[in-house]
């Protein structure tokens, strides 16, 4: 045995959310436990959330919030520990918090109080932080697990792989957590982003002039596996469009699937916005288009949208007819993108994909084929709404592990 081997029960891979989460309740319940980061320090992606304020659970949460091949796969752990297990633990701590819309918490204060209370909680359960510990290996013998890294050589009878996914790189983001499942025989559910803007080309493009407006819109994708919509903002940007609803719809868009958007969710059903334009002696101009567009849209919206809807060859102060009027009013309600793509792992919030888990025991997170291996959080092929959702699934799969490891 090498001199500088030191002995653990648990390695815990990863000083994300998860990892920090299931290194305090393992050792908590007594075990002898290591997290190894490879950053300089943990925490990274949850100071840098909720604009610095960590959006760390939402109120509503529940499978349903959660995309996977296995949609049944996260009750387990989130039934084991939900919103209000973590809330607790935040107010233990004295840290205020607030709700936004949609059941959002977030600190009043800094994403630095949620770090620091799980670094508490990791030296309540005498856990060893070790951050920098690059250049990760491991290997299986007699039923233990080797960790050799930059920081020294580390055994334990239990293995927890909480290093994420592919997103924000910038952020230390990397693909160890995959190729570790691949060595030990498991298989993985295709990655790619998620929580990610969309990026538009060809005749689209020109929503990219109007980069920095906004509209109320319901988004839908998800083509034949099942459409799912949101009702939020969508955002213009440089590239294509962007803003919570287009986030969360782009974890169920394809490529070459259309992503629909209904400019109007305020609107009943029955009601168009251009009727007032058919009446007798109504202006039906493009200049009239515009201005009933205008009553519910950005102008700058409203322009674009009456410049791409117009019958070719009309001149611009020409009347429109029943049939233009007709197509512009149905398509407001159903305006179909093509992107062209998404922004990449760079700007994803979330990796979606990875551990399969078909692999996994839904109660306790370990592989089915290989005792004392863990895998949890973002690693994991189960994906959250943007909302504090990513985080609840980390605070509860790593409690899950904590629990078991």
């Amino acid at each position: 045995m090498a001199a500088d081997l030191r002995q653990f029960d648990v390695v815990v891979l990863g000083g994300g959310a998860a990892g920090l989460m299931c290194a305090a309740v393992a050792g908590q319940r007594g075990r002898r436990v290591v997290l190894l980061e490879h950053n300089g320090q943990v925490g990274r992606k949850i100071l840098i959330s909720g604009g610095g304020r960590c959006n760390f659970t939402n109120l509503h949460c529940g499978p349903g919030n959660f995309l996977s091949e296995n949609k049944h796969f996260a009750k387990s752990a989130l039934a084991g520990y939900g919103p209000r297990h973590f809330l607790e633990l935040v107010e233990r701590y004295g840290i205020r918090w607030h709700e936004k819309t949609l059941g959002q918490l977030f600190c009043d204060g800094s994403a630095r109080q949620i770090v620091e209370m799980l670094l508490a909680e990791c030296a309540r359960g005498g856990v060893e932080v070790v951050v920098e510990a690059r250049g990760v290996e491991v290997e299986r013998e007699a039923g233990r697990f080797r960790v050799r890294c930059s920081a020294g050589e580390f055994e334990g009878e239990s293995l927890v792989v909480a290093t994420g996914g592919l997103s924000i790189p910038k952020m230390g983001a990397t693909g160890l957590g995959y190729e570790l499942a691949r060595q030990f025989g498991l298989k993985g559910v295709a990655t790619r982003p998620g929580l990610v803007p969309l990026v538009l080309g060809g005749a689209e493009k020109g929503w990219t002039k109007l980069a920095g407006v906004s509209a109320e819109v319901t988004a839908s994708a998800g083509g034949a596996r099942g459409v799912v919509e949101f009702r939020e903002k969508m955002l213009a940007t440089h590239r294509g469009v962007s803003g919570p609803a287009v986030l969360q719809a782009s974890s169920y868009w394809r490529a070459g699937e259309k992503l629909v958007v209904d400019l109007a969710p305020g609107l009943g059903r029955g009601v168009r916005v251009l009727d007032g334009l058919r009446r007798p002696g109504a202006k039906r101009d493009a200049a009239a288009v515009r201005q009933a567009l205008g009553g519910i849209l950005a102008q700058r919206l409203a322009e674009l949208l009456t410049e791409m809807a117009a019958p070719e060859g009309l001149a611009e102060g020409m009347p429109w007819g029943n049939a233009a009027l007709e197509a512009l009013d149905n398509r407001l309600r159903r305006w179909e993108l093509e992107p062209i793509g998404t922004e990449g792992f760079d700007k994803a919030e979330v990796t979606a994909g990875g551990v399969d888990t078909d692999e996994l025991q839904a109660r306790t997170m370990e592989a089915r084929a290989v005792p004392g291996l863990f895998f949890i959080g973002e690693v994991v092929d189960v994906t959250g709404w943007l909302g504090g959702f990513n985080f609840q699934w980390a605070w509860a799969s790593g409690v899950a592990a904590g629990k078991h490891c």
